[in-house]
């Protein structure tokens, strides 16, 4: 007899049935009083105060004899005002924990999660508050109260170098997700960002080019992953991008940061700058309130150039005063006056890296297991493992989000001058694959080959009863890939080892998808993506089957370039232009300005293969297990509130976890992701859910009426495994509805 085990699940404006809904409001933690007390404060500041607070530096550029006493290195510092209270705001990169290659701090080390991806593909807004949780409390540990976490592009070109940090190409499950994450980094009494806002998502000139969008697919895509992301997530600031959008910088981009962010979605935190990203003094009156690292922009902008036009009314006071008010605010708002950056704390390696180890068990996807070859039994007395560096560890992403785990790890420099050469460091850690796999199976002979000599890898691979083949393609912020190959031959040694034994598993440790022209000779795949500190550890379980796979991807896996919406990536051909008109941190340096529009519009990702009608190499929520689910009990109630009910049932016999995904169409438009469920379930159990769904999600924007607005009509209802795997279908009328925006 099965066990039903109820199990609610609410996404969105549950409880919403009227034909207006009320929209949340986006106002940050804390109450007014934290307003009141900011405008205590503003009127007792001198203007060089006012300055200092809406100015940011990094302190490694400033020479140690004339840093403040105390503070922690880290990617930037904002001056407090010591005489009233006020604490400087002491800033750390990232979302994957406590970023410390960078700075340089010597020694340091900080508990490392896997890649954003990774997070993404666990589909569990739980575990990523409990991950923002723990690197939120290192870095206050560390001395930090800001940290700079929350990255929320979407992917819209599987190429993207930074793509890794990001969760994926859908706004919901991206949005929802990127909530999660701050509203447990803020946790600790410590600013949260959201970022990068917006439309940067890519690399390539990410300094110099121009993304060209109508609104309305703008706000149904890209924009509304930041909306569900600060409703959901409350970050006290917003951290505005590289690139222009519609021919304005996104720091001084009047729609983006005053029409849309303060007057449609109500935010009253404060924008930071990217780091490099700020071209005037006047973008503080496009909505921009704090310059970040000023060394690194062409001028200060928001200090040494913004007194004098203050001073000659060209830039009114009031102008820096809103600024200043707004940065009050977030600091009152989340308690960083009500402790020191001086103070430090012990950590709890230990027990933190239990966090670490369960987002990469939960991260890792299995893609293919013909005839059941994984897990790995006791039958199995010979593996060949072959593999760069799975003997010392893991491989981590690149650039600002990089973290020296506990442990330290191997760093590779990689081509690069001047300050792209910090970026592009290729680094090794963590718990290594290879002995990982030796404790997991101590009953077997582990042999190990690097693949550099692909000849004796497959001679090895002939010998053993299992072949493992661990490949990779490193990806780091300031670069995007010029295609989805691996990379260094790896394609052409999984080969030569399938051929040598066709029982061989593939371990992909990547940051983006990649093509698989193998896929037909090796009848196991999984990726691992960049997995983090403990990430040789659950690879091992997955492959063992200690722990039952239940990632689902966040992301497409395209069959081809051919595929892609932009078959070149846009910029990677543009001419190259002098010194002068290189871009920060030499990101695609030499790139000159260029324009560009996503012809998918709001269909990212998987939309644009549903509406081009494209099977995908592996499509969109695509994940197996080593037990059996099935989704049935579909059941929707529509008009004015669309409700989905369905139960989840495991009919294998062993323990694991189904992500079901519920995806809604209407005629003549792309599906569209509205809610899902991840539920661990025991051999013979089963879990009902109820999705209240957000209409936004299934709505279009109307520029003209300056709403959301859901059209009367029939709409098709589909419950999936994937994007592509459908278990049930359902058709429900739904009324017109129109939604602030």
């Amino acid at each position: 007899m099965k066990r039903v085990l109820p199990v609610l699940l609410a996404i969105g404006l549950a409880g919403c049935t009227s034909t207006t809904p009320e929209r949340p409001q986006l106002r940050a933690s804390g109450s007014d009083q934290s307003q009141v007390r900011a405008q205590e404060t503003l009127r007792q500041l001198t203007f060089d105060e006012k300055i200092g607070l809406i100015s940011g530096k990094m302190l490694s550029f400033v020479p140690a004899a004339k840093r403040p006493p105390g503070v922690t290195l880290g990617a930037g510092w904002v001056a407090g005002v010591e005489r009233l209270g006020v604490p400087a705001l002491v800033e750390t990169d990232a979302s994957l924990g406590v970023s410390n290659l960078l700075q340089m701090r010597e020694g340091d080390v900080a508990t490392q999660l896997p890649s954003g991806l990774a997070l993404a593909s666990t589909w569990n807004p739980d575990l990523i508050h409990r991950g923002g949780q723990m690197i939120g409390s290192e870095a206050r540990a560390k001395g930090f109260n800001v940290m700079l976490v929350g990255g929320v592009n979407l992917v819209r070109d599987p190429r993207a170098g930074r793509n890794f940090e990001y969760l994926g190409e859908d706004p919901l499950l991206a949005g929802a997700l990127v909530g999660a994450q701050i509203s447990g980094v803020q946790s600790n009494d410590l600013i949260g960002t959201i970022k990068h806002f917006a439309l940067n998502d890519q690399e390539t000139g990410r300094n110099v080019h121009n993304v060209v969008m109508d609104e309305a697919p703008m706000r149904e895509s890209d924009l509304l992953a930041f909306q569900i992301g600060i409703e959901r997530g409350k970050p006290a600031s917003v951290m505005c991008a590289y690139n222009r959008v519609n021919g304005r910088y996104a720091c001084e981009n009047d729609f983006l940061l005053n029409q849309v962010l303060r007057k449609d979605w109500g935010y009253d935190g404060f924008v930071m700058s990217d780091w490099g990203a700020v071209h005037s003094s006047e973008a503080i009156l496009a909505g921009l309130d704090q310059q970040s690292g000023d060394q690194i922009d062409q001028k200060r902008w928001f200090s040494t150039e913004m007194t004098p036009k203050v001073q000659s009314n060209a830039i009114p006071i009031s102008a820096v005063d809103q600024a200043v008010s707004r940065i009050l605010t977030a600091i009152y708002r989340q308690g960083l006056d009500k402790w020191s950056t001086a103070e430090r704390a012990d950590i709890p390696y230990s027990a933190n890296s239990q966090v670490a180890l369960q987002a990469a068990e939960q991260g890792i996807v299995l893609l293919r297991n013909e005839n059941n070859l994984l897990p790995l039994n006791n039958d199995v007395r010979t593996i060949a493992v072959v593999g760069r560096d799975i003997d010392k560890g893991v491989l981590t992403g690149g650039g600002s989000s990089q973290v020296v785990p506990v442990g330290g790890f191997k760093v590779y420099e990689v081509a690069g001058t001047g300050p792209a050469k910090l970026f592009a460091r290729r680094g090794v850690g963590g718990t290594a694959p290879l002995q990982a796999l030796r404790e997991a199976m101590p009953g077997a002979t582990v042999m190990f080959s690097d693949g550099a000599d692909p000849a004796a890898a497959a001679a090895a691979a002939a010998k053993a009863d299992v072949a493992i083949v661990f490949a990779e393609k490193w990806a780091t912020e300031t670069n995007d890939h010029a295609d989805l190959s691996l990379e260094d031959g790896q394609d052409a040694l999984i080969q030569a080892v399938a051929q040598a034994n066709p029982r061989t598993v593939v371990v992909l440790q990547t940051g983006n998808p990649v093509l698989m022209p193998w896929l037909d000779q090796t009848p196991a795949v999984i990726s691992a993506w960049f997995s983090g500190q403990r990430g040789g550890e659950a690879i091992a379980k997955v492959l063992t089957g200690a722990v039952n796979p239940s990632g689902h991807l966040p992301i497409t896996f395209p069959a081809s370039l051919d595929q892609l919406p932009h078959r070149v990536l846009p910029g990677s051909d543009a001419p190259r232009a002098d010194a002068e008109t290189r871009a920060v941190y030499g990101v695609q340096a030499g790139t000159k300005p260029f324009d560009f529009g996503y012809p998918e519009g709001s269909d990212a990702g998987y939309r644009w293969y549903d509406a081009k009608g494209f099977k995908p190499l592996f499509a969109f929520g695509h994940g197996l297990s080593y037990t059996r689910f099935s989704q049935s009990g579909l059941k929707v109630s529509g008009g004015q509130r669309l409700t989905i009910g369905f139960v989840m049932t495991n009919e294998g016999e062993r323990s694991g976890a189904d992500v079901a995904q519920v995806y809604v169409s209407r005629r003549g438009k792309a599906k569209r992701l509205v809610g899902w469920k991840r539920a661990d379930l025991a051999p013979g159990q089963s879990a009902q859910a109820e999705i209240a769904v957000d209409p936004r999600v299934v709505a279009d924007f109307d520029t003209t009426l300056r709403k959301w607005v859901v059209p009367a009509g029939t709409y098709t209802v589909e419950l999936a495994h994937s994007a592509t795997q459908v278990a049930a279908t359902r058709t429900v009328k739904l009324d017109r509805m129109e939604i602030a925006p």
